[in-house]
């Protein structure tokens, strides 16, 4: 038995040379994949979707996630700590990285066959992608980013560079979109890849420059001379998104990364009815009449009524139409389809408890049990909350390409409402109301309550007070879903007034993200500089330098938020 294992050691060695021999010259033959595509032969049309989808679905995800939270559009009912408490944790932007290698090999591929279109469009992506990692965490790499296929350890760890060399950056690469786009042409272009403009070289133009207006505006604090000049100039040439059907946008997609298919309340009941509106953003919608309300959210399932003449605090039941039923928790999807025209209510003695009686309520930021919120008689993590709205029917479709469902990045009501801002710092941009008010119509077309728009701008609450706080307020609520760009708003000017609430554990709303786990483990050296350029303040507690509240360079030497 002894030989016929020896035999065949033999045998295998044998094998194993005669095959290493025989492929010797053939090796690099052999390590080709026969289906992989060089990257100096990838097709651009290709790599195009990937960069279009990415992004907008990474934005708007952070739109209705934690960074709606922040902003107070919205909060959570379950698995709340980072929604409603800042409790974000160290964050990776290893996805962001991500899109942008891959838009890195198309503005190469654009170079390669002299296209100005896939250059000028790769430039708009890498300017908002950098803007969205900068916005942020604040430093991180950019000059020796995206190069590790150069070998060498100045690409392999790369350097954090400095929040302002990034938006410098960001607005010269614009600057250079723009002008490739001024020449571009659509030939060679596959319109279905371009899933925001389906190839139209001037939508992509405005979009750029609108680009550069968003981060003007973010510089107009530390470098005025050079954000009100940008400003100026883009206003002059008229290249910038003026209307809706301009706005960058991703329509509905149906595919299984789709975010509002991930909220999809009939795949995902318990992520669906976790989301909750936030008390703050229901008082401003409220308190002025808005269209949108009834868009963006549901009233309560079960509204409260006060009745003094009730012997306990609470009726153990709920009526439907008046009818006595007994307390149960109805699934989201009967309300909405079983029991659409019916009206439940419950009554309460106001003498012996406190609730709100309104058809539409929020959550009050970070309060500390949600889910037990206003008389809630099944609290429960992802359970429906009867007594609080949550998101409008909408939400909860599948949906379809075309319909408000869309992934928001820019749009014509955020240009108008940096214009207005821009003519309240003195600059010459034409008149700071006509700004505002087309910023609330064109906000209002998009959610197609455009016919409402001459009786809400005549209500005194809404006409122009000639008030940067009113601007930035009618802006955070038109950003509704995009809350990125509310929640820069506020870190650079205080507005709107948000506080953190009074029972959060913080005291202020958090100001950034701290950095991911990888950066410390793989880029210590480089992360270390990062760290020592944030300013500590006095809300930065135990996290030191990497604190959701220090401040990164475009918030020093400033008193806002704080």
């Amino acid at each position: 038995m002894k030989h016929i294992f020896d035999f065949r050691k033999i045998a295998l060695f044998v094998f194993g040379l005669v095959l290493f021999t025989g492929c010797d010259e053939k090796l690099d033959e052999i390590n080709i994949n026969p289906f992989g595509i060089e990257p100096s032969e990838a097709n651009p049309n290709l790599l195009m979707p990937t960069v279009l989808a990415s992004a907008a679905q990474s934005y708007v995800n952070m739109g209705y996630n934690d960074l709606a939270g922040a902003v107070q559009h919205t909060q959570k009912n379950g698995w709340y700590s980072g929604h409603n408490f800042y409790d974000w944790g160290s964050r990776s932007w290893a996805g962001w990285y991500d899109i942008l290698r891959t838009n890195e090999l198309m503005i190469r591929r654009g170079e390669d066959l002299e296209n100005n279109f896939f250059q000028g469009m790769g430039l708009t992506m890498k300017s908002f992608v950098f803007g969205n990692i900068t916005d942020l965490w604040g430093d991180a790499p950019y000059t020796d980013a995206l190069k590790g296929d150069q070998g060498g350890e100045q690409f392999q760890y790369p350097k954090f560079d400095s929040q302002e060399v990034i938006y410098d950056g960001i607005i010269s690469d614009l600057q250079q979109a723009v002008q490739l786009l001024g020449s571009a042409s659509p030939n060679g272009v596959n319109a279905g890849n371009d899933l925001y403009y389906n190839g139209d070289v001037g939508n992509w133009r405005r979009f750029a420059n609108s680009l550069l207006l968003r981060y003007y505006m973010r510089l107009s604090e530390k470098k005025p001379d050079v954000a009100r000049a940008g400003v100026e100039a883009i206003y002059s040439s008229g290249i910038y998104i003026q209307d809706p059907s301009q706005d960058a946008t991703l329509d509905y997609t149906g595919g299984a990364s789709d975010e509002w298919l991930s909220r999809h309340v009939r795949l995902d009941p318990d992520g669906f009815q976790r989301y909750q509106a936030c008390q703050t953003f229901i008082d401003q919608l409220t308190g002025t009449m808005d269209p949108r309300l009834t868009v963006w959210f549901d009233s309560v399932r079960v509204q409260w009524v006060p009745d003094e003449s009730l012997t306990t605090a609470t009726e153990d039941f709920i009526r439907a139409n008046g009818e006595p039923l007994s307390v149960v928790t109805y699934p989201y999807d009967d309300f909405v389809e079983l029991y659409s025209d019916v009206k439940f209510t419950r009554r309460f003695n106001p003498n012996m408890a406190d609730y709100n009686t309104d058809l539409y309520v929020g959550l009050p930021p970070a309060i500390t049990v949600p889910e037990s919120y206003n008389g809630n008689p099944s609290p429960g993590q992802g359970t429906q909350n009867q007594h609080v709205s949550q998101l409008a029917p909408i939400y909860s479709t599948a949906g379809a390409p075309g319909d408000i469902l869309k992934a928001r990045i820019i749009s014509a009501a955020e240009v108008s409402f940096i214009f207005a801002e821009a003519a309240l710092k003195g600059w010459n941009v034409g008149d700071a109301e006509t700004h505002y008010n087309k910023g609330i119509e064109q906000s209002l077309d998009t959610w197609g309550r455009g016919g409402t728009y001459a009786d809400f701008i005549s209500q005194p609450e809404i006409a122009f007070s000639n008030s940067l706080e009113q601007i930035l307020t009618q802006k955070w609520v038109a950003s509704w879903t995009a809350a990125a760009e509310s929640f820069a708003d506020y870190r650079r000017t205080g507005f709107p007034a948000l506080e953190a609430g009074p029972l959060s554990p913080q005291p202020e709303v958090a100001l950034r993200f701290q950095y991911g786990s990888d950066e410390y483990n793989n880029n210590p050296d480089n992360i270390t500089s990062a760290l020592d350029r944030l300013e500590i303040t006095p809300f930065s507690g135990n996290f030191g330098a990497d604190s959701q509240w220090s401040k990164p360079w475009l918030y020093q030497g400033t008193n806002v938020p704080f």
